[in-house]
């Protein structure tokens, strides 16, 4: 069957993914995902952050099959009852007054970006520029892969949106001279997944709120990764003790259904008027059908607390092959359950695909480090059995 599919996707899909690792998944329950061939697969990464509920979460289809049976989409000529539920939910739960969804976090960053030059052209102030970070990523859209500070993703469609630039993460040095009398809002990830699972500092995140609220700039937080629990708290900036004046969500926010979200303060929510921004398919009844399942066994089956849990335990026994292991592990970085673990370069790609010979499911990212981000229902006996396949693995190279 695998060889069907991969002839059917060479011939027919964009070859966007190049050759992906050898498997098709049919069906999952909890941690575990099964192939067609009949392989068991302990997934570690969680769609990478997507399924906080695991696989089959039988509340999360219940309330998925109900829905159905009710309406799957109506458009947003029309109120929609989930919609109001679930911006609800997420404003009683954050920081945030108002929300908007979308399809996705691309789409939910590009709703960011465009919130913030609105809310400033409202007021008649010529404030465009949009700052992000270096070695960030925040979609595929232009205007996303504009703020992605990343070369390889830019590089194909230069030129790119005008007033976006990006600066060394972690330098406050960095901030002041980037900003102008033009700078609209400063943009970053909290822990940047894409290049290696980075954190911000405490101290550069709180002199960045005082530097934006000084020049009359925003702040936004792209919280599509670390946002629903990953970091042990609900969303990653309670980490921080400070507020940001936009964040996104998306991810893991449906558990698995497209779904994406603008969140703000009301004060920059009221720049959107009638017909300033919308989406056909963003929160229809069945993405924010799953989006309030998922708040519900969030609270239930208390995830955002067991992902501080089993995050700490992650790192007490990362920490101790690291020191079984000085050589191979070089470093352990993240939060909750959105950890990186940086290996030697020369043998990380090696460590992922071995990980994956013997079942087990991470990323790569930026060459060398292993990313996972397993579902929030993961238990003590998960994560031991990962570090023991780990340090199988570092047995072998």
């Amino acid at each position: 069957m695998l060889e069907e599919i991969k002839a059917l996707d060479k011939q027919y899909y964009m070859n966007t993914f190049g050759e992906r690792l050898p498997v098709c998944f049919t069906s999952g329950q909890g941690m575990r995902l099964k192939a067609d061939d009949g392989r068991e697969f302990y997934d570690f990464l969680g769609g990478i952050a997507v399924n906080a509920l695991g696989h089959g979460h039988p509340k999360f289809k219940s309330a998925l099959k109900a829905q159905i049976d009710k309406v799957i989409h109506t458009s947003s000529l029309y109120y929609i009852e989930n919609q109001a539920k679930l911006a609800k939910r997420i404003v009683d739960a954050t920081c945030a007054d108002k929300v908007f969804f979308a399809n996705s976090g691309a789409e939910a960053n590009e709703g960011a970006m465009k919130l913030a030059k609105i809310y400033f052209y409202k007021q008649g102030l010529d404030k465009y520029e949009i700052i992000t970070l270096d070695k960030s990523f925040h979609g595929r859209t232009l205007a996303t892969v504009a703020a992605t500070g990343q070369e390889k993703y830019q590089k194909p469609y230069y030129p790119l949106l005008p007033g976006v630039k990006q600066i060394e993460p972690n330098s406050i040095d960095a901030v002041k001279a980037a900003v102008t009398d033009k700078t609209a809002a400063v943009m970053i990830e909290l822990i940047q997944g894409e290049s290696g699972v980075r954190p911000m500092d405490k101290e550069y995140v709180s002199e960045l709120r005082r530097i934006c609220d000084e020049h009359n700039i925003l702040l936004i937080f792209d919280e599509v990764q670390t946002g629903m629990g990953r970091t042990g708290k609900l969303f990653a900036y309670e980490h921080y003790g400070i507020e940001p004046d936009i964040f996104t969500s998306a991810k893991a926010l449906g558990g698995g259904v497209p779904i994406g979200a603008v969140c703000a303060k009301d004060k920059i929510a009221s720049a959107f008027e009638p017909g300033d921004h919308g989406t056909t398919f963003g929160g229809n009844p069945l993405s924010t059908a799953a989006g309030l399942a998922v708040f519900d066994i969030f609270e239930e089956e208390q995830l955002v607390e067991n992902a501080a849990k089993m995050g700490a335990l992650f790192k007490e026994k990362l920490s101790e092959l690291m020191e079984k292991y000085p050589e191979k592990i070089k470093e352990v970085r993240g939060e909750g359950l959105l950890i990186g673990i940086q290996l030697e370069d020369t043998i990380a790609k090696a460590a992922s695909m071995l990980l994956f010979d013997d079942g087990i499911l991470v990323s790569l990212c930026a060459g060398n480090t292993i990313r996972i981000a397993p579902p929030l229902i993961i238990t003590k006996n998960d994560v031991l059995l990962f570090i023991s396949e780990l340090e199988t693995v570092l047995k072998k190279l």
